[in-house]
């Protein structure tokens, strides 16, 4: 199947399960790629917390953080549906530095990740992504911003409204006046810019080799795997991933290893346009769509395995 006609099909599949999306597929070792819209922004939600990983591992590797650093927790409060780990927490706690960017990577915590930022803030995660020469990735914002949405101000039963708000408001130039999902007030990041970070964590570049090894092995120890990961999890290859979800958006970045020695960095960022909050047929999708893709790439390339 021609190019052409993969782009196409992949289009029509998110057409059909109600989404908009941002893809690309790129080969570490020979950096062949395919991609669909992948120099498209959108509010990156949960991914930050990869490049936040990355800026505090960096100044670990250089002393100024010690990752057994005690950090004083206070309890989240949260009895909502959704969030994990320390948010849920009815105590104070008291955590290493390196066990938050456990929570805040592999389980999407959101209240590890702002205490990470509370040592290492936004504008200085997105100095540290200039320094490694990391385009395209904007940090703008705390976690805690992320939950400030009209979803948090509704009842359970109304959520769908606030996921109407987010789908019917968007502007061309992909402004909106929920600021998450503003691209030009979020934080944000196109496929390729993600794809760049994770081709930056599992090939040599700038990236501190000991940074690098600890992101990857957070990556791997993701919880979250109910979307790119049963198209990509087998006896044949490891899936090392990182998920974001933020009213209507879902997304997913991460780097499928086969045991043949090669390895694919995969984005997928989509906006849905269906007004619900659990979509699990959309998130079949995003996996098949990512997964015809991957195999365009992967195709005559023997031997086939995973």
């Amino acid at each position: 199947m021609s190019v052409t006609a993969v782009l196409r099909n992949a289009h029509d599949l998110l057409e059909e399960a109600g989404l908009q999306g941002a893809f690309l597929v790129r080969n570490l070792d020979t950096d062949e790629e395919i991609g669909l819209d992948a120099d498209t922004p959108y509010p990156s939600a949960s991914l930050v917390k990869v490049p936040l990983a990355v800026a505090v591992l960096e100044r670990v590797a250089r002393g100024e953080l010690d990752p057994t650093m005690p950090v004083d927790i206070a309890p989240g409060r949260i009895t909502t549906p959704g969030p994990t780990g320390l948010s849920r927490f009815r105590h104070p706690a008291r955590v290493a530095l390196d066990d938050l960017l456990y929570l805040s990577t592999a389980i999407s915590d959101g209240i590890a990740a702002d205490a990470l930022f509370d040592l290492t803030p936004p504008a200085t995660v997105a100095t540290e992504l200039r320094r490694l020469r990391l385009e395209g990735i904007t940090v703008r914002h705390r976690i805690s911003d992320l939950t400030n949405t009209p979803a948090e101000r509704l009842d359970p039963d109304e959520v769908h409204l606030a996921h109407s708000l987010a789908i019917g408001a968007t502007t061309s130039g992909q402004g909106h006046p929920v600021a998450q999902l503003d691209v030009t007030r979020a934080n944000a990041g196109s496929a390729r810019a993600f794809v760049d970070l994770l081709h930056a964590l599992w090939r040599p570049s700038t990236i501190h080799e000991t940074t690098a090894a600890r992101v990857r092995d957070l990556l791997g120890d993701n919880l979250h795997r109910q979307r790119l990961a049963p198209d990509f999890t087998s006896d044949a290859s490891r899936w090392s991933s990182k998920t974001g979800t933020l009213l209507n958006l879902r997304h997913e970045i991460g780097v499928v290893d086969h045991v043949d020695g090669q390895s694919y960095a995969i984005a997928a960022l989509t906006a849905s346009r269906v007004p619900a909050v659990t979509q699990p047929g959309s998130e079949a999708t995003m996996a098949q769509v990512a997964r015809i893709l991957h195999n365009h790439l992967r195709a005559g390339t023997p031997p086939w395995w995973g």
